[in-house]
């Protein structure tokens, strides 16, 4: 089967003893026997390498092992860290690591662990996109929305608009549709759904609703001719709209007195952004109404129409 080692002995010089010429060359202890078609100068020198390794003196990490655990100058020495994200491959070829936020959540716990793609989004607008202008104008828009399962004046389809940053109703333009969905991390009608109970949790709070409230007044707006006073029975259906998950105790009673008084003709951009402090800071009753605070005038005549309204129920004997 070939020359064991044995043929690599030193030639026996002259005069020396059989005993001395029988002494093989240093090479590591073999726990098996260890055949070799032949054994050239690298093997050998490898062998020789692997001898010397043997006997170096025990290293940091040797000592880990031996002892069963790092000492506490050794643990700052061997600190562990914490694994980056996974990579994956792009389409054209290059390692693009996945955002932490991507992995982790990026804090806010919503949408851990979702990869969306897109190359998916953009093909979903497409689906509805106008043939003559980049956008989804009204048809693709109830198509979308019929896709969708929802219907116009449902509040999520404000939502939706909410995180595209619309700026007009019945119109997403490529760039709004693209970016809500990135924001949605939704790439499709179903994931879409699936995140119908995740954008009305997160509508529920303070800042978020605030943001999403004084949105809405640009939302109304016809921007093409530029409005800039939200027509009365267009603030009515939003105010209904942006507060039909969580409506104030004195809402209806504020419509009511906007649709009574038909010489307000327009609701302007400070007098919607006071009515949601109002909502907050005044009572039900209204009596802890201030007039001496710088209210919007409207809100001093609703106040003091509700005032009236209440006197004259009072029974007197």
């Amino acid at each position: 089967m070939g020359k064991c080692l044995s043929c690599c002995e030193k030639p026996v010089p002259p005069g020396a003893s059989h005993a001395t010429a029988s002494q093989p060359l240093h090479a590591p202890p073999l726990a098996r026997p260890y055949t070799v078609l032949a054994l050239d100068s690298k093997e050998s020198s490898k062998l020789q390498q692997q001898h010397l390794l043997q006997q170096t003196p025990p290293g940091p990490a040797d000592s880990l092992i031996s002892s069963g655990g790092p000492t506490s100058a050794e643990k700052k020495m061997f600190t562990p860290y914490s694994k980056l994200p996974p990579t994956k491959r792009s389409t054209n070829g290059e390692s693009k690591r996945t955002p932490v936020a991507a992995v982790t959540g990026g804090g806010s716990g919503v949408g851990v662990g979702r990869e969306i793609s897109e190359a998916k989004i953009v093909a979903l607008f497409e689906k509805y996109r106008d043939e003559e202008e980049d956008a989804i104008l009204e048809d693709g828009m109830e198509h979308f929305l019929s896709d969708l399962g929802v219907q116009p004046d449902e509040f999520v389809v404000l939502l939706i608009a909410w995180k595209c940053q619309a700026a007009t109703m019945c119109r997403f333009s490529r760039t709004e549709f693209v970016r809500g969905c990135q924001a949605m991390l939704a790439d499709s009608i179903k994931s879409l759904q699936g995140r119908f109970p995740e954008l009305k949790a997160e509508a529920r709070g303070r800042p978020e609703f605030k943001d999403l409230y004084r949105w809405t007044y640009k939302f109304g707006l016809d921007s093409e001719t530029g409005q800039r006073t939200l027509p009365l029975d267009m603030a009515i259906s939003l105010w209904r709209l942006v507060f039909s998950q969580n409506s104030p105790p004195v809402l209806e009673r504020w419509l009511e007195f906007l649709e009574k008084h038909l010489n307000i003709r327009g609701i302007p951009k400070d007098t919607w952004d006071m009515f949601l402090n109002f909502t907050e800071q005044v009572g039900e009753d209204l009596s802890s109404y201030d007039d001496t605070e710088a209210w919007p005038s409207l809100l001093d005549d609703f106040v003091e129409f509700e005032n009236d309204r209440q006197n004259q129920n009072v029974k007197t004997d």
